[in-house]
């Protein structure tokens, strides 16, 4: 007879992990987002939270208000160079990690047709961006399938706790 040293009855049923696995899951399964609505985009974002579309499936439907209670930032829309500034301490403001969807042209790139010294060219010169949703406006459809990317570039990264 085997002695199991404490263990009877777990023959079976027995599952193991890595804590940092089990991190990334929940990060990556819970992640609330501060909207930045400033456009158009923001009406498609909002549509992306509706039953029609339940944003709740994957864990990110809960819109806070405050971004010290968010952890992803979704830009709809295109930002003014007066924003600019705002945007940036909202950001800022945001507890570690953080992530960044830019949702649709004018925040990707500034789109052509507001091609001036008004508008920024491209979210990504004030905040670093994770995923980009293309489109004017992007459907809902894409803004839940660049949460999906988002997810797992997040299941995806390196260590869960920062050394400094």
């Amino acid at each position: 007879m085997v002695e199991r040293h404490g263990l009877e009855g777990l023959d079976h049923n027995f599952l193991t992990g890595r804590l940092e696995d089990v991190v990334k899951w929940a990060r990556a399964n819970s992640t609330w987002p501060a909207t930045f609505g400033l456009a158009c985009c923001a009406i498609e974002m909002m549509a992306s939270g509706a039953s029609r579309y339940d944003l709740a499936r994957f864990g990110a439907e809960v819109f806070r208000a405050s971004p010290r209670q968010a952890d992803l930032m979704i830009v709809a829309g295109r930002v003014a160079q007066k924003m600019a500034p705002v945007l940036r301490q909202i950001y800022d403001q945001m507890p570690e990690p953080k992530y960044v969807i830019a949702m649709g042209a004018c925040a990707s790139t500034g789109n052509g047709i507001f091609n001036n010294y008004a508008i920024v060219q491209g979210v990504d010169e004030l905040v670093p961006v994770d995923v980009y949703v293309p489109g004017c406006p992007p459907r809902p459809e894409s803004l839940i399938y660049g949460i999906l990317q988002l997810q797992k570039k997040i299941r995806k990264s390196g260590k869960i706790l920062e050394e400094k």
